[in-house]
């Protein structure tokens, strides 16, 4: 019976897709539903770029605000709605005019951003607060927030439009959100390596999702082990005895041809065509899609070499042509269905910040030699965009959670142990077993024997363009204020309380986290290293028991903590990691005490901290200031 009523469920479920349109899905690109036009989100300087699809050139160039990640059409070709992740806003274009229209503040990082097919609603998915804003754009108002998971990202509108489908960011779980109520009513879990999933498609007529995204296996630290291209395909039925989540190997997928950093991926209107774009490797899986349940998915061809970068993919609504966003060729190519041909590239934007900036992130964003010889992984594996992914990984000299990069140039030495003193310093890591390039610096340098810090003895800036370019884009990510705030440069009663505890000598938070950054770190010799206890508590450990103090400026968002990531929530690190009060004084402190000290380190940065300090690194990109 229980088989039965399963049965008959799925058959509802593919009954209704069957009888609508294709749902739309979070991307960087967006066609119109008459293709006409096209919108390419330019995350980097910030603008959101109309192309005219019938004569290939862009229309307008459109500021909308630091760090756009997503646009939608809103019923029809002149009306688009953007978010701008750093911002904190979904700004509203008329594409006709090339002018904003409105600008509406939302609750932090927004992210992905998707239309009901007759523009009443849009839905945008904010990472960090795991939320979804229910938006009235005709009225330019946020209807209702929905929590939606952990950190997400990916965001897809149901053919039916009665469900929205979102992934999370650092686990690649897809959740089905009901509209009526806004409540989730089912999850899709994968393997607890799944990573990095951005986003989400949906088939037009059967009851598929797809998510590209990769697997971070943190207990390998080599090229060829760590990190893997993936495609989950989830089954959107109620649960019952069929698998209803498969995931498919991007690497064996193409026989012995490695691609990296799944991006994206979208499907052609009628479904029998699916496209995957790989960012680490440039290129790009053509596949049929197969109705079986079985295989799913199988290869047309060889994989199509793509321009630097390519993170967005959009076909055309009569599936005749395909267009792709090389974003660090700052331009779109249009392609045939199959993408054996090159119709055309519109340049949609000028490149920004300078040339060593630009340089610095494809360096960073490649797995191709000389970064890699095994086209494996790349930085931005690791740090996408900056960020950390997540994770704690079982290095060779023990636990080692990824730190963010945001404030990296006024906190070396570098690393959790401090055994390096320059970003340039990973030319090591280059040259190792994770990533087994060739390097970037075309001299010898001192090798690496055991444990011993010789990158500190090596000087490795002003040696190498690429090497100083990577080091220039590393130390450029920069903070926004936490949302744990009231207004800026504000606390709250709580945090203000808890400002008091932190300052208190009795305490002692500040003693280390000191400073405008909240870090001690310093390049001057001997380094700032603490023995806060952490060290005993992995036996794997080979360089403590001393570490350097990380920046507390955007904790909020950062879990796990400490080296080895063994702390969960930041109370744990007052707490229960906390033993004998060797990482400051807590044992003594109330639990509202404790809530308040809490409340204060979510509050960082409540102010932003100065672009230079005696600490500061001179390879980084610095904006020019705005003048008054």
């Amino acid at each position: 019976m229980q088989r039965r009523t399963t049965l008959l469920a799925a058959s509802c479920v593919l009954a209704l897709s069957i009888a609508a349109e294709a749902g739309s899905s979070n991307s960087l690109l967006d066609v119109s539903a008459d293709g006409s036009r096209l919108l390419a989100v330019n995350s980097d300087n910030g603008t959101v770029t109309v192309v005219d699809l019938k004569t290939r050139k862009p229309l307008h160039e459109i500021r909308v605000g630091d760090k756009p990640e997503g646009a939608t059409w809103i019923n029809g070709s002149r009306l688009a709605a953007v978010t701008v992740y750093r911002d904190n806003a979904v700004v509203f274009l008329d594409a006709d005019t090339g002018k904003v229209v409105h600008r509406l503040a939302t609750e932090a990082e927004p992210y992905g951003i998707v239309a009901t097919r007759d523009g009443s609603r849009v839905f945008v998915t904010h990472e960090y607060p795991g939320l979804i804003s229910e938006i009235d754009p005709a009225n330019y108002k946020v209807l209702r927030t929905i929590p939606a998971g952990k950190m997400i990202r990916g965001l897809a509108i149901a053919p039916d439009e009665k469900r929205l489908y979102t992934t999370e960011f650092y686990t690649g779980i897809l959740h089905a959100i009901d509209r009526a109520t806004g409540q989730i009513v089912d999850s899709w879990k994968g393997h607890s390596t799944d990573n990095l999933a951005r986003q989400v498609v949906l088939h037009p007529s059967r009851p598929k999702a797809y998510i590209s995204h990769i697997r971070s296996r943190v207990f390998v630290n080599h090229g060829n082990g760590s990190i893997f291209p993936q495609l989950s395909i989830c089954t959107l039925t109620p649960p019952g005895k069929n698998e209803r989540r498969v995931s498919i190997g991007m690497d064996a997928y193409n026989g012995i041809y490695v691609t990296t950093n799944p991006w994206e991926s979208t499907l052609s209107p009628d479904g029998k065509l699916l496209y995957t774009i790989y960012a680490g490797t440039d290129d790009m899986n053509v596949s049929n899609v197969i109705d079986d349940d079985y295989r799913e998915i199988e290869a047309v061809g060889r994989p199509r070499q793509l321009g630097k970068n390519p993170r967005a993919i959009r076909t055309s609504p009569d599936g005749k042509e395909v267009y792709i966003y090389n974003t660090l060729d700052f331009a779109v190519t249009v392609h045939d269905a199959l993408v054996t041909r090159t119709l055309a590239t519109i340049t949609v934007c000028d490149p920004p910040k300078s040339p060593e900036w630009v340089r610095g992130k494809i360096l960073f964003s490649t797995a191709k030699y000389p970064l890699t010889s095994q086209r494996w992984i790349a930085c931005s594996s690791c740090h996408p965009d900056g960020h950390s992914d997540g994770r704690v990984w079982k290095n060779p000299e023990g636990l080692r959670k990824t730190m963010p990069l945001f404030g990296l140039a006024h906190t070396h030495p570098l690393h959790w142990s401090a055994d390096r003193d320059e970003v340039q310093d990973f030319e090591y890591t280059i040259r190792s077993r994770l990533m087994q390039g060739g390097g970037l610096l075309k001299e010898r340098i001192k090798p690496k024997v055991g444990y011993h810090p010789v990158e500190l003895e090596e000087k490795t800036s002003g040696r190498s363009k690429d090497l100083d370019a990577l080091a220039i884009y590393t130390n450029s990510f920069t903070f926004t204020l936490s949302p744990h705030i009231p207004a800026p440069g504000k606390l709250s009663e709580s945090a203000q309380r808890g400002k008091a505890l932190f300052f208190d000598k009795t305490v002692g938070c500040a003693n280390c986290h000191s400073g405008p950054y909240y870090s001690d770190s310093t390049l001057k010799k001997p380094f700032n290293l603490h023995d806060v206890g952490t060290g005993e508590d992995d036996p794997l450990e080979k360089m403590g028991p001393k570490y350097d103090t990380p920046t507390l400026l955007g904790v909020y968002r950062s879990a796990p903590y400490l080296h080895h990531g063994k702390a969960a929530t930041l109370l744990d690190v007052l707490t229960t990691a906390n033993k004998n009060d060797r990482h400051g004084k807590t044992s003594h402190l109330s639990k509202e005490q404790l809530n308040d000290l809490v409340a204060f380190l979510k509050s960082l940065p409540y102010e932003l901290p100065p672009d230079e300090t005696p600490n500061t690194v001179s390879y980084r990109f610095l904006a020019p200031r705005k003048k008054d």
